[in-house]
């Protein structure tokens, strides 16, 4: 079976490093994306079994690139992990209520974010 394939979107490149790091020694597939519209070009390319978000992107923010995931008919069931550093109630209630399946604020442990990604692509 094919490597399953995550999408990081993360403006800041270390954080994104290790993320991708931890992931490829799990056995995923990664691919990185800086901003909104590399993003959206990525999952075009290529769609990836999940997409980590983080909230606050360069080009737009990572809360109107999940809803525009859950508009387009296209990547309406794709699963969206929002990963940002916005640890307010009402931040994880939006960031939820916005289309997240999942949300998971920074610091965070590499161990609790590839739980809930195989949680995610288990369903």
């Amino acid at each position: 079976m094919a490597p399953r394939k995550v999408l990081i979107v993360e403006d800041e490149a270390p954080i994104r490093q290790m993320i991708a790091f931890n992931l490829t020694r799990a056995g995923f597939d990664v691919e990185e994306a800086g901003d909104c519209s590399t993003a959206r070009a990525r999952i075009a390319d290529s769609r990836p079994d999940l997409v980590l978000v983080d909230w606050m992107l360069p080009d737009s923010s990572g809360l109107e690139l999940t809803r525009a995931l859950r508009r387009d008919e296209a990547s309406r069931e794709l699963p969206v992990i929002m990963l940002t550093a916005r640890a307010e109630e009402r931040d994880k209630i939006t960031g939820l209520e916005g289309g997240a399946d999942d949300y998971i604020t920074k610091p965070f442990s590499a161990r609790e974010l590839l739980a809930r990604i195989n949680a995610l692509l288990r369903r």
